[in-house]
């Protein structure tokens, strides 16, 4: 009973960047029973092509602490009025386009210039305490001479990933180049940035459409041979365990 009231305590505002996607929505829904308020961003859009946000105003707790803004990586100042007043700021969207129209270097220039973007309204706003950049496992998995044991001080090494020429070639490379830079600006600005390393996720969701990593971890149960040869060669992580440690390491030094 005292864990549930802990949770109800107010713990200020926060920001959630691209709250209609898989990590980000599930990560909204633990913040609002954790007592926080939660401001998210959702791509800006025509007014024919909105985007469905109802299952985040749906969420315990959104009518009165969640507030939904409309911000475009591509405009990195659209993002201020959403982390203007906040304690924090979790940036999970990632610019990125899976259809292979644009270059390995334009998905990465995109991906560095929002984030860095996004870290200086975060400092601009005077009261934003501590960034989670959310990274991803492949930031650091793809290099020849791995040891066993990783910490913050490895690297997958670029030029090995492109000479492996793997189809996830240009997101491996923009995610660690975007994540050293958002490091970076961190250390030079005295802005306090920690970023989750998360693997291939999977578990429960709120977003409407099944995430893709979802359908890799259901596919011995479905079937799915095409999807199975991922579950196979990738660790997996839980939703709910990703969702808790971006809150951990936010609450805690």
């Amino acid at each position: 009973m005292e864990e549930i009231e802990k949770k109800k305590e107010k713990k200020g505002k926060v920001c959630v960047t691209g709250g209609t996607g898989f990590v980000a929505s599930w990560l909204i829904m633990r913040l609002l029973q954790h007592g926080y308020t939660v401001n998210t961003t959702v791509r800006s859009q025509s007014a024919g092509s909105k985007k469905d946000t109802s299952f985040l105003k749906n969420l315990p707790g959104a009518q009165e602490n969640l507030h939904i803004f409309n911000a475009d990586l591509e405009n990195p100042d659209s993002f201020e009025a959403a982390i203007e007043g906040c304690i924090g700021v979790f940036h999970v969207a990632h610019s990125f386009g899976f259809e292979n129209k644009e270059t390995e270097e334009m998905n990465t220039n995109k991906s560095v210039k929002a984030t860095l973007g996004i870290l200086k309204a975060c400092l601009n706003s005077k009261t934003v305490k501590r960034v989670v950049y959310t990274s991803s496992a492949s930031t650091v998995m793809f290099n020849e001479k791995g040891p066993d044991v990783l910490d913050e001080e490895w690297w997958s090494d670029l030029d090995y990933v492109r000479k492996m020429n793997l189809s996830g070639v240009s997101y491996c490379v923009s995610k660690t180049v975007t994540e050293r830079a958002a490091l970076e600006f961190g250390e030079s600005n005295s802005l306090d940035v920690v970023s989750v390393i998360p693997t291939w996720i999977h578990g429960p969701f709120v977003c409407p459409r099944c995430p893709g990593s979802v359908k890799s971890s259901l596919a011995m149960i479905m079937g799915n041979e095409g999807h199975i040869k991922y579950a196979e060669t990738i660790p997996f992580v839980h939703t709910d365990d990703v969702a808790s440690a971006h809150i951990f390491l936010f609450e805690y030094p």
